[in-house]
């Protein structure tokens, strides 16, 4: 009979740790003059544009009443100064090895196959082809969001520490694929690769991005999440830290590990979406869909209780799609009363 996972206890801790991105306003031709950009609340009177009931919507009467009611609104704004052009981001994110050891874990058939397994896929694939797909992303600015969106050029700057700067192009390279090839893309693979396989104790990689918006154009840090009723003052909150606008750094996070080209259906035209996020269900949750489900044996749960006791699993995308959500770290623990 084969053995079975019977970690109830099981955690990885992440192995990509993104700070979170400050923004700053500037000028694409003189850079050394730069200001954080902070928040400005905004009071507007909008206008009713939400879908009406069908009894409003055939009395005009009764429509020209319901347009009429002012909608006032208090939002968090964010922009560029009038004399800057251009929208700086600057994180740094961290990168650690060490995946072949759960941050906890209680059983023994796990942990007497666990390891192993991982030290053969480190030994086999190197992490090469996860870290090139990384730099990427690195390298193209996924992170920018929407700010990426209508920007006339976009610069990425890398420091990884070794005194030698690393600059990209970040429209030379695609968001669609991760068939990109350059000296500069080679090294920072290299390194990455080289942290995740516990080759160097860890990296410390700065990025400073330069997007050429526009005059005075607005720019978008991250939105904060509205609990409880809802009922505050504002409709809507932005994210700053010590008055500096920035982005969270699990957003940051996402989009480095937006590499998921293995999943079922992504070579559907029909679809169309390109790579997905590394998650144990490919969940995407703007379209409301997870990508790899139980039924399909496409998540990460029904692949990584096999291949972790050292089962083959049929591909090898479906290591590199294992190892991925490893990198990406959490709490894996099944329930001790199956």
């Amino acid at each position: 009979m084969a053995a079975k996972n019977d970690a109830t206890v099981l955690a990885f801790e992440k192995k990509l740790v993104p700070s979170d991105g400050y923004l700053y306003g500037t000028t694409w031709n003189d850079r050394s003059n730069l200001k954080p950009l902070a928040l400005t609340p905004k009071s507007v009177r909008g206008t009713i544009s939400n879908r009406l009931k069908p009894a409003l919507q055939n009395d005009p009467l009764k429509l020209n009443a319901e347009v009429e009611k002012p909608n006032l609104q208090t939002v968090d704004a964010c922009a560029l100064a009038e004399d800057q052009d251009t929208l700086k981001l600057s994180f740094t994110l961290k990168v650690l090895g060490g995946v072949d050891k759960p941050s906890a874990c209680n059983g023994p058939n796990f942990n007497a196959s666990y390891p192993g397994v991982a030290q053969a896929y480190i030994e086999q694939e190197g992490f090469t082809e996860l870290a090139k797909r990384y730099a990427v992303n690195i390298a193209n600015a996924r992170y920018l969001w929407r700010n990426r969106v209508g920007a006339e050029k976009i610069e990425v700057v890398v420091d990884t520490g070794d005194g030698e700067q690393l600059v990209f192009d970040a429209k030379q390279f695609s968001l669609r694929d991760f068939n990109a090839a350059n000296m500069d893309l080679q090294k920072l693979a290299g390194k990455i690769a080289d942290a995740l396989c516990g080759r160097l104790p860890y990296l410390l990689i700065s990025v400073e991005a330069y997007a050429l918006v526009g005059k005075a154009q607005e720019v978008y840090p991250s939105e904060e999440l509205i609990l409880g009723n809802g009922k505050g003052d504002k409709s809507k909150i932005l994210y700053a830290v010590n008055g500096t606008a920035a982005l969270h750094s699990q957003k940051i996070g996402n989009a480095i590990r937006t590499i998921d080209t293995w999943y079922p259906g992504h070579d559907d035209g029909a679809i169309g979406i390109g790579p997905i996020a590394i998650e144990p269900y490919g969940a995407v949750t703007n379209l409301g869909k997870a990508f790899r489900t139980p039924k399909d044996k496409a998540d990460f749960y029904s692949l990584f209780d096999r291949f972790a006791l050292g089962e083959k699993l049929s591909n090898k995308d479906q290591e590199h799609y294992v190892m991925a959500v490893l990198v990406r770290g959490g709490v894996f623990g099944q329930s001790g009363k199956e």
